[in-house]
C-alpha cells in the first residue's frame, strides 16, 4: 500500500532518496526526516555539495576515472608508471587498490563487466578505448582486475582475446587471494595488495 504523505515536498524528497542504489522508501523517509531535524544550514549545505558534484565531475578521458578535469590526477602523474594498466570494473574498485599503496601505475575502468543478463555487452564499455591504449605501444602490461565472478571471469576472457594480437604485451590477473565470487570493493586491503603483488599470467589460467 502506497504510503500518504502530509507534505508534497517530503514525498518528493523521499522519491528522489529512493531512487538511490540500496535505499527503499523507508530508509528515504528516516534520511528525508533526518535532513528536516538538522539545521537548515545542514540540508543546504548537503543540497549544494551535491550539486557542485554532479556539474563538476566528469570522467577521465583517458582511463574514465571521476575526475573534476579533463585528465585524472593519477593519469597525470609523471611519477606513475605509464607502461602498466590495471583494468577494473568501476571507480570503487581504483579506490580500492590505491588504498593498498602497492600499485603505481596506471588504470582503465570498464564501467562495467559483461552481462549478458543485464543487457550489458562488450559495446556498453569501455573496451575500444582500452584496446586503442595498448595499440599505442607505451602499454607493456595490462592487468585484468575484474571480480572473481561468473561476469568477471567472462569479461577477462573476452579482454585477453582482445589484446592478444599485442604480442610484446603481457596480459596477467590477480592473484587467487581473492576468494571465487567476491568482489573487489569488498575485499580487504592487505589481500588485495598481495593479490595483485603476486599476479600470474593469464594464459597460465587458460592452460590448466
Amino acid at each position: 500500500m502506497q504510503q500518504e504523505f502530509a507534505s508534497k515536498l517530503l514525498e518528493g524528497a523521499v522519491t528522489e532518496l529512493s531512487r538511490l542504489p540500496g535505499i527503499g522508501r523507508k530508509t528515504a523517509l528516516r534520511l528525508a526526516l533526518h535532513i528536516l531535524r538538522c539545521d537548515e544550514g545542514a540540508g543546504v549545505a548537503l543540497g549544494e555539495s551535491i550539486i557542485r558534484m554532479r556539474r563538476g565531475v566528469r570522467y577521465c578521458s583517458i582511463c574514465h576515472n571521476i575526475s573534476e578535469t579533463e585528465v585524472c590526477p593519477i593519469c597525470a602523474d609523471s611519477r606513475r608508471d605509464r607502461s602498466t594498466v590495471c583494468v577494473v570494473e568501476s571507480v570503487k574498485d581504483v579506490m580500492s587498490f590505491e588504498n593498498t599503496r602497492q600499485y603505481g601505475g596506471l588504470y582503465h575502468v570498464l564501467g562495467g563487466v559483461i552481462s549478458p543478463m543485464d543487457g550489458i555487452g562488450p559495446d556498453q564499455l569501455e573496451i575500444d578505448s582500452l584496446v586503442e591504449r595498448v595499440a599505442s605501444g607505451e602499454v607493456s602490461e595490462v592487468i585484468l582486475a575484474l571480480s572473481a565472478t561468473m561476469e568477471g571471469e567472462t569479461t577477462n576472457f573476452y579482454l585477453y582475446r582482445r589484446l592478444a594480437p599485442y604480442a610484446d604485451v603481457r596480459i596477467t590477473q590477480l592473484a587467487r587471494g581473492v576468494s571465487v565470487g567476491n568482489e573487489i570493493e569488498y575485499t580487504d586491503e592487505i589481500t588485495l595488495g598481495r593479490s595483485l603483488l603476486n599476479r600470474t599470467l593469464f594464459s597460465d589460467s587458460i592452460r590448466r
